[in-house]
C-alpha cells in the first residue's frame, strides 16, 4: 500500500512537472513570449495565484489557458493528495512496526516520562543492554526517542490502554519519573492493577507524596534532592569508592559488574551451601549478599548459608561468570 501509493506521488510530480513544462512551451509557440515570461504564465496559471496576463493572449491562448488550468489544478490536487496520504500511511506503517517489535519483547522495563531523568534512566538502560518501552505525549520528545531508536507508546502513562500497548502485562518493572507526582501516583497504580508482580520505582518531588506512592503500589520511592545531597556527600567523603560504585554500575574502565539473581525452584543450587555450590570455586564470584525469600537480609553471608529457591543472590564479578551463574539459578542438575 504505502509502495503503491509512493509511486503514484512520484507520477503526479511527473505530471505536474510536463504540465509546467508543456505550459511553457504552449505560450512560446502561440504568443511568441520569451522562456522566462511564459515559465511565469504558467506557473501563476496552474496555482491559480490571479496576478493576471503578463502579455494580452490571443484567442488561441485564451483557450490553452483554460486547458492549462483544469490540468494544472488536477495535477497539484491529486499531487497534494498523495503527499497526504504517504504521509499518514508512513505515520500508520511507523506504529504498527512500533507495536509488533513492542509485543516481540518480555521481561522488559518500561520508562514512564521523558524528562531529563528520564533520559538518563533510559542511557543506563542502553549501558546494561535491558530491554525498555519509553511512554510520553510530547511530539518533540516522540522526535528524540525516533532518532535515538528507542522503543516507546505515545499516549498519557496513566492511561491503562497506554500500559497495555506498551506490553505491561509482561513487564519485569517500572519507573515513574512523569511531571507531576499526581501522574506518578497513577502510573503506579495503574501499572500494580495490571500487572501486580511488577517491580516499581517512582519519583516524589514534594515531601508528602512518598505514602501516597507506596500505598499507590509503588516497590521504592526516590527524593531526588535527597539522594542528591547524599551522593554529594559520598563523593566529598569517599571519592574512591564512589569512583568503584559507578564504575561497577556502569560498566566503565572496570571489567566486573554488580548483580541481583534469582535463585528458581528448579534450580540446582537450592539446597546447597554456598561452600557446596561452584560459585566461588569454580566461577570465582563473590557473594556480597544474601536476600533470603523471607524477606531477611545477610551481608557478606557464611560459607555455611544454605541456598534456598526464592533467594535472591546480590553477586559480584565479571559478566561472563555472572551470566552462568544467572544459568545455574535456573537450570536443574548444575553444580
Amino acid at each position: 500500500m504505502k509502495m503503491n501509493t509512493a509511486r503514484q506521488l512520484t507520477a503526479g510530480i511527473t505530471a505536474l512537472f510536463i504540465t509546467i513544462i508543456a505550459g511553457s512551451l504552449g505560450y512560446m509557440i502561440i504568443e511568441g513570449w520569451n522562456f522566462l515570461d511564459s515559465l511565469y504564465m504558467t506557473v501563476i496559471t496552474i496555482s491559480t495565484t490571479g496576478y493576471g496576463e503578463i502579455h494580452e493572449l490571443s484567442m488561441t491562448g485564451r483557450i490553452f489557458t483554460i486547458i492549462l488550468i483544469i490540468a494544472g489544478v488536477l495535477a497539484i490536487a491529486f499531487t497534494g493528495g498523495k503527499a497526504a496520504q504517504l504521509f499518514l500511511e508512513t505515520q500508520i506503517f511507523r506504529r504498527r512496526r512500533m507495536s509488533r517489535k513492542i509485543e516481540t519483547i518480555g521481561n522488559h522495563y518500561i520508562v514512564c516520562g521523558y524528562g531529563r531523568m528520564g533520559r538518563s534512566i533510559c542511557e543506563g538502560l542502553v549501558e546494561n543492554g535491558v530491554p525498555f518501552v519509553v511512554i510520553d505525549n510530547s511530539d518533540d520528545i516522540i522526535a528524540e526517542l525516533e532518532e535515538k531508536g528507542y522503543l516507546y507508546v505515545r499516549g498519557d502513562a496513566t492511561n491503562d490502554d497506554i500500559m497495555l500497548l506498551a506490553g505491561v502485562e509482561r513487564a519485569k518493572g517500572l519507573v515513574a519519573v512523569i511531571r507531576t507526582d499526581a501522574e506518578n501516583v497513577f502510573a503506579a497504580l495503574s501499572a500494580k492493577e495490571l500487572n501486580p508482580g511488577i517491580y516499581v520505582v517512582a519519583r516524589a518531588i514534594d515531601e508528602g507524596t512518598e505514602s501516597k506512592l507506596i500505598k499507590a503500589g509503588a516497590d521504592r520511592v526516590v527524593k531526588p534532592y535527597e539522594l542528591g545531597g547524599s551522593r554529594m556527600v559520598q563523593l566529598l567523603l569517599r571519592p574512591g569508592v564512589m569512583d568503584f560504585i559507578d564504575g561497577v554500575a556502569r560498566n566503565k574502565n572496570v571489567d566486573i559488574n554488580l548483580e541481583e539473581v534469582y535463585v528458581q525452584p528448579d534450580s540446582g543450587l537450592c539446597g546447597k551451601s554456598l561452600a557446596q555450590s561452584p560459585i566461588r570455586s569454580e566461577l570465582n564470584i563473590i557473594i556480597v549478599a544474601l536476600l533470603k525469600k523471607s524477606g531477611e537480609f545477610i551481608y557478606n553471608p557464611k560459607s555455611t548459608a544454605l541456598i534456598e529457591a526464592g533467594d535472591k543472590l546480590i553477586a559480584i564479578g565479571n559478566n561472563k561468570d555472572l551470566n552462568k551463574l544467572t544459568e545455574l539459578c535456573l537450570k536443574r542438575g548444575h553444580g
